[in-house]
């Protein structure tokens, strides 16, 4: 089978971001029985090094340039002619501001002259390149990584959002968005029940698969020891809203707390990437460590991984990836979204502040309790969560066209 994956994201390496990962290790799996053509654009940090190693995992790789992203520009005028796009085209702006001319026609030619029986969609942000008569003469999927709607909704009632006046006018926008693009496919798929709970209500009698994320556990080998210690960990990309959010709550909120009873207690920031308000956070013990070589390495060191989201739709991939490396987690609702952890404990929940605190201090304490949250977990991702599992679920969803199972 012939498959054409879109990825406005470059996926490669793939450990800059939860779409990166999802996207890869998805085109990974699909490329060892299927001829892939995949078609991503670059941005100005993506060395050649890397094209030539994403050239190396698909039959065909064709690579546009990244357009300057009109959305940076800022005055009130520019942000009122983006909102008047929004509600005249129906397309956010995040998915205009990417979007390549020269990309389009590319795909177009490419469908007209047949060349592909399934087109993906990794990330809906991509949706835009399929035309809503590319279904008749092919399968098209849509690999939503989470709801834009259910997103927008979800940081407003956390209070998170960066700008709630602009979120409320676009939240009935992008539930109108969110309906119109699923129309054009064959196929939607989501990454936990929650969205596809959500997406039913749009679409009724759509086909929705949930595939949730996956681990590598090559990447991700559990720790043969136990350093005990106080150390606090949390990994991932520091440009996320979410993540941003996640830090700066914990930081300023609860370890402070934490270190009033453990005052040797330290938290690594480790991602790439980090935002200013996550630069800014020079409370004692903090440390911030921008790209590292190996985020194994760093949870391997440390004593718990904390998950602290607040906000943001989907299973967690930084949430498995500790889990896989057998590092006790603690970690809130959004956190440990997707995942049965509860019965038998393989996390330990915590909302608030005090949760945080008591949670930690009882990991701190007890090492018999880090070994069974770190054997249930590694179990549960072993066994339910590994890009293996992932990619078999997807490929099923693009061989439908055949009528295979």
């Amino acid at each position: 089978m012939h498959i054409l994956m879109l990825s406005s994201t470059f996926p490669y390496p793939p450990t800059r971001g939860g779409t990166q990962v999802r996207t890869f290790n998805l085109l990974k799996h699909l490329s060892q029985r299927h001829a892939i053509t995949l078609v991503t654009q670059r941005d100005r940090d993506v060395t050649e090094v890397e094209i030539a190693g994403l050239q190396d995992c698909v039959d065909h790789l064709v690579v546009f340039e990244r357009p300057p992203d009109a959305g940076t520009a800022s005055g009130i005028v520019k942000k009122i002619q983006r909102l008047s796009e929004f509600w005249q085209q129906g397309t956010p702006p995040s998915v205009l501001n990417r979007y390549s001319v020269e990309m389009q026609a590319w795909i177009d030619n490419y469908v007209q002259e047949q060349k592909c029986d399934v087109i993906t969609c990794e990330h809906s942000v991509n949706e835009i390149y399929v035309r809503s008569h590319f279904q008749k003469s092919l399968r098209t999927v849509v690999n939503i990584h989470s709801s834009v709607y259910g997103s927008c909704l979800n940081q407003l009632a956390s209070g998170v959002s960066e700008n709630r006046l602009r979120d409320q006018i676009n939240l009935p926008l992008l539930r109108r968005y969110e309906q119109k693009y699923g129309s054009k496919f064959s196929a939607l798929v989501v990454t936990t029940e929650e969205d596809k709970s959500q997406l039913q209500k749009f679409h009724p009698h759509k086909e929705i698969t949930v595939i949730p994320n996956g681990v590598d556990l090559v990447t991700f080998p559990n720790r043969t020891t136990d350093p005990g210690g106080y150390k606090l960990v949390f990994i991932g990309a520091m440009d996320n809203l979410a993540n941003i959010d996640a830090v700066c709550f914990f930081t300023n909120q609860v370890l402070p707390e934490i270190q009033k009873y453990y005052p040797q207690t330290t938290f690594d920031i480790v991602g790439s990437r980090p935002a200013p308000e996550v630069l800014a956070l020079k409370q004692p013990g903090v440390n911030v460590t921008g790209r590292v070589p190996s985020m194994v390495d760093y949870l391997h060191q440390s004593t718990v991984c904390v998950v602290p989201m607040r906000t943001g739709f989907g299973i967690k991939n930084k949430t498995l990836e500790a889990m896989a490396a057998g590092v006790p987690v603690v970690a809130s609702d959004r956190g440990l979204e997707g995942l049965a952890v509860d019965t038998p404990l393989r996390a330990l929940r915590a909302n608030e502040p005090a949760d945080y605190v008591t949670a930690i201090s009882q990991l701190f304490d007890q090492p018999q309790l880090r070994s069974k949250l770190s054997d249930n977990a590694r179990q549960l991702v072993e066994t339910e969560f590994t890009w293996d599992i992932a990619g078999k679920r997807y490929e099923q969803v693009c061989l439908e066209l055949d009528g295979q199972k």
